[in-house]
């Protein structure tokens, strides 16, 4: 072998060992975050559009964009999905890295462009693991990883939701949720919309979970964006907003508990 070719080819390996190095770091993010959203028969369109564009709206968001870049790697990688019955889950657009307001833009876009998923029954447990199979899959790395769960109703289809819930936690997730309040009970199943004690109580007691897990609420498409925004800047800095977080302090969780 020549003296050039020999040097040729250390300056090719140096390339690519430095180009195996660039796209590790690449695939490095500040969090994993899966926006998991209801699309079951109970959501009705104005609550299914409710949600699309209060997502769509907060990811390009000011004060979201400014909460990724402030991050260490300046980015984090989002997945949207819908979910309903036991068997029906979808990923909707698939995860992205966001670090800018195009990125952003393109994330919300796709979004706001995809057709319904599902109209089908409410397995939360079934979003959940769903989700978590989601972050096996990513091609983004991050020691965070958090499920953003959005819904009207109880779980009454799947396996039981706290299991889920529980598997979840103790995999590393974080599950936070955001209720959508019904004004009205279901004629033919009242307590699924509007259980006993609230469904923002259902959701604190057997959905969320992980260090910092917390429940927000909706009854308007101001209050769920402005709700929504807070709650991503809050997942982002890795935080939960005391104000919605905090539970009276009969209700406090035992420290057992809140792990779940």
């Amino acid at each position: 072998m020549s003296l050039r070719l020999g040097v040729k080819c250390v300056i090719a390996a140096a390339a690519a060992l430095l180009s195996a190095f660039a796209m590790a770091a690449e695939e490095d993010v500040d969090l994993l975050l899966v926006l998991a959203a209801d699309v079951s028969r109970s959501v009705d369109q104005p609550k299914f559009q409710l949600q699309r564009d209060g997502y769509a709206a907060a990811i390009v968001n000011p004060r979201v964009l400014e909460a990724i870049r402030s991050g260490r790697n300046g980015r984090i990688a989002v997945c949207f999905v819908e979910w309903s019955g036991a068997v029906s889950q979808n990923v909707v657009v698939d995860w992205t890295a966001i670090g800018d307001l195009a990125s952003a833009e393109q994330f919300s876009g796709r979004i706001r462009e995809a057709a319904r998923s599902f109209a089908d029954r409410t397995s939360i447990s079934g979003g959940i693991d769903f989700a978590m199979a989601q972050f096996e899959r990513s091609p983004f790395r991050s020691e965070r990883r958090t499920i953003d769960v959005s819904g009207d109703g109880t779980n009454n289809s799947g396996r039981d939701v706290m299991s889920a819930r529980n598997d979840a936690v103790a995999k590393g997730a974080t599950i936070n949720g955001l209720v959508i309040l019904s004004e009205t009970p279901l004629p033919w199943n009242p307590e699924h919309t509007n259980p006993p004690g609230g469904l923002a109580d259902y959701y604190r007691r057997n959905v969320v979970g992980g260090p910092g897990a917390f429940v927000l609420t909706a009854e308007s498409f101001e209050s769920f964006g402005k709700a929504l925004i807070g709650k991503m800047i809050a997942e982002i800095a890795g935080l939960a907003p005391p104000i919605f977080a905090a539970l009276p302090a009969e209700d406090e969780p035992s420290s057992s508990s809140a792990a779940r």
